[in-house]
């Protein structure tokens, strides 16, 4: 990131190991989009600045640091940012650079308690700032990095058991294994047909992502269908069962985040959908959860 068009110097930051690290594509306002490493939440952060002259001309500076620094963005509200850790390290005193020179520096274990989001109304960010301040204007450079925080199977996952009805005209139960999954996972049910008495056109059973942020009164949230699987096509007969598999893996899935810094949330819903041959629609839905393992193999999921 940049924030001057013309700098005096060139400044490059390259973290250790970055070429052999998974990438995860990440998208800025004005369409600006570059790639992430994944970091995991317990991992040091290493790597090294290189700070080069254009035009073979000196620099005078006050002083060049490196910060780590977590924060949370509101995309509603530009100027509000909520820095929740930060690292500092002196990488020089003030003086004079005539050649290009590299700075070495490392994060020790640095706090990441959160994974990185970037959605519809905030973005949680991890970055290294590189400031080189001067006596007219900063030079200022940032590289994102990305975290992943891996948990273990939970202890206890329930079934789901729900049901549809419409006093004498409709009667549907459905269940899922469990309501805990992680983001390779595949969701398996069954839904059973007890009392048909409408013509039902269609069903569907989506993946619903719930984005709130902030407190009441000033809270906002945003919806979004990840993914619609069509269940059937066309009236099902009284008593029929229809099994339902949906694979997780390959869709934009995070895991699930409950009150995040007390800054944002986001909640994963199972919604069944039933349309009727007069469009009338009659849904249904469960909250799940999601989250991330790490299998044996060092496949992140």
């Amino acid at each position: 990131m940049e924030y001057l068009f013309r700098s005096p110097i060139d400044v490059d930051i390259h973290l250790e190991n970055e070429e052999e690290r998974s990438f995860v594509d990440i998208e800025f306002e004005q369409g600006r989009k570059d790639k992430a490493p994944v970091y995991g939440s317990d991992e040091s952060v290493k790597g090294a600045v290189m700070i080069r002259l254009k035009d073979g001309r000196k620099l005078d500076h006050n002083g060049i640091k490196i910060e780590f620094v977590g924060c949370i963005e509101n995309t509603y509200d530009k100027g509000n940012i909520h820095e929740f850790t930060r690292s500092v390290q002196e990488l020089a005193s003030p003086g004079e650079m005539r050649q290009a020179q590299m700075f070495d520096f490392e994060f020790k274990h640095v706090e990441k308690p959160y994974e990185s989001y970037f959605g519809k109304n905030v973005k949680l960010r991890y970055f290294c700032r590189v400031t080189v301040t001067r006596k007219m204007t900063d030079v200022i450079r940032e590289k994102d990095l990305w975290v992943y925080r891996y948990e273990n199977e939970p202890e206890t996952n329930s079934l789901i058991k729900m049901d549809v009805g419409i006093d004498d005209c409709l009667h549907i139960e459905f269940e899922y294994t469990k309501n805990k999954y992680h983001l390779r996972d595949v969701i398996v049910g069954k839904i059973y047909f007890i009392l048909v008495r409408i013509k039902v056109q269609r069903m569907e059973v989506n993946i619903i992502r719930r984005e709130t942020i902030g407190t009441p009164p000033n809270q906002y949230s945003n919806s979004e269908t990840v993914t619609r699987f069509q269940v059937m096509d066309g009236n099902p007969n009284r008593g029929e069962t229809i099994p339902l598999r949906m694979f997780l893996n390959g869709y934009s899935l995070t895991p699930t985040f409950r009150d995040v810094n007390k800054k944002f949330n986001v909640r994963y819903y199972l919604s069944l959908i039933l349309v009727d041959e007069d469009q009338r629609r009659y849904f249904k839905q469960s909250e799940i959860t999601l989250w991330r393992r790490k299998d044996e193999q060092g496949i992140i999921a």
